[in-house]
């Protein structure tokens, strides 16, 4: 069979994926709530279900520099983490995009501390969002399991690292329906990993990376990096469309962004992540407002969004990240990419389910209604 649909718990169905893309190691600390992602790739492993080698590492900076150390000799790789630990792996996390290595990581989405806090929002990839990876955001279960396929055809193909995220909770230790690619349906798409010779560690070969670079020529490396993560968009777009023809599913839309709505829609809400099922499922009653799902957030898929939003009266921009002093990040580049030439919509920003509150239909409501009056543009909306 191509593919199998069954209930799977969020984390199990992630799981399942990555052993069927078939990684040659997988190096990983648990942490709530990405832990059962990689308790299942032990047992799999255990099981004698797959080949890869599983390495248990002391903490998610060592896990980190372990799956560094691998893919820089030429292996595919995965590892997983949260919170905390994506925190304590952040010298690694710019590493490995400097060295241009294929990591694909998954990142269950946290509340960050101090006060301690284990349930979902996106604080912890806000934190490492300039360090040069492809970062994907998943609405649902079905959606991860996809973006994981298509993270390791990217990573590949462009050698940038990419990571997937899915809220922990809401998406990690839920069961939906989910179809899953068999490995030989994954392999019409994703090839077995070769890379090129001189990309990796080969004795035979002999290469230096990550050397020494002085400023007559750090500059540079940045300004390549930052160039080749613009042009992936288009290889996203080109791959996601290649992908969802292969697993028989109708392309609606670019593997960027995702509009669902009227045509000519008064008010555009925009959001990442899981919170975008509780949006839609609000503005059913709601004839004039439509939603913008954001899959990608970096690299920044601007004209994508402006293209959407362009005429558009009212933009509510709703995020569970705040960057303290500012404004939500997801706000604060949106607000960058629009033509200040043009008329611009009026734009605002909610900040939402914090350290895992509650995001209802009745707070979205509110927004709705507030987003066309003309006050304050930032607003934490947590009793509406």
């Amino acid at each position: 069979m191509a593919k199998t649909t069954h209930i799977y718990e969020g984390s199990h169905a992630i799981a399942l994926t990555i052993r069927n893309i078939a990684p040659a190691v997988v190096s990983a600390y648990p942490i709530t709530p990405q832990t059962h992602i990689v308790e299942d790739l032990a047992k799999i492993k255990a099981y004698g279900e797959a080949s890869y080698e599983y390495v248990r590492a002391e903490s998610e900076f060592a896990a980190a520099s372990i799956i560094l150390g691998a893919s820089a000799t030429g292996a595919r790789v995965y590892s997983a983490t949260s919170s905390q630990g994506l925190l304590l792996m952040t010298e690694v996390i710019y590493n490995i995009a400097g060295l241009r290595l294929p990591v694909v990581m998954t990142c269950a989405n946290r509340a960050v501390s101090a006060p301690i806090n284990i349930w979902n929002d996106a604080s912890d990839v806000m934190s490492i969002r300039d360090a040069g990876w492809i970062q994907l955001f998943a609405a649902d279960n079905q959606e991860a399991v996809e973006m994981h396929v298509l993270a390791y055809k990217l990573a590949e193909s462009l050698m940038l690292p990419v990571m997937v995220n899915v809220d922990g909770y809401i998406l990690t230790h839920s069961f939906e329906p989910v179809t899953l690619p068999t490995p030989e349906l994954i392999k019409q798409f994703l090839p077995d990993y070769s890379p090129e010779s001189g990309t990796f560690l080969d004795p035979a070969n002999p290469v230096t990376l990550g050397a020494f670079f002085t400023p007559a020529s750090y500059m540079e490396t940045r300004e390549r990096l930052h160039n080749d993560l613009l042009d992936s968009l288009s290889a996203i777009t080109k791959e996601y469309k290649s992908w969802k023809k292969i697993f028989g599913q109708k392309v609606e839309d670019n593997g960027l962004v995702e509009y669902y709505g009227p045509k000519n829609p008064e008010t555009i809400l925009v959001a990442m992540g899981s919170v975008v099922g509780t949006i839609r499922e609000t503005i059913k009653n709601q004839p004039h407002v439509g939603v913008l799902k954001v899959k990608v957030f970096r690299p920044f898929p601007s004209e994508a969004i402006k293209k959407i939003i362009a005429g558009v009266k009212n933009v509510a921009v709703i995020e569970k990240a705040i960057s303290l002093g500012q404004a939500g990040p997801l706000y604060t580049d949106l607000k960058a990419a629009l033509d200040l030439s043009s008329r611009t919509p009026n734009l605002k920003n909610y900040i939402v389910g914090l350290g895992g509150r509650d995001v209802t239909e009745k707070i979205i409501a509110g927004i709705i209604k507030d987003a066309s009056r003309k006050n304050e543009f930032l607003k934490f909306c947590g009793k509406i």
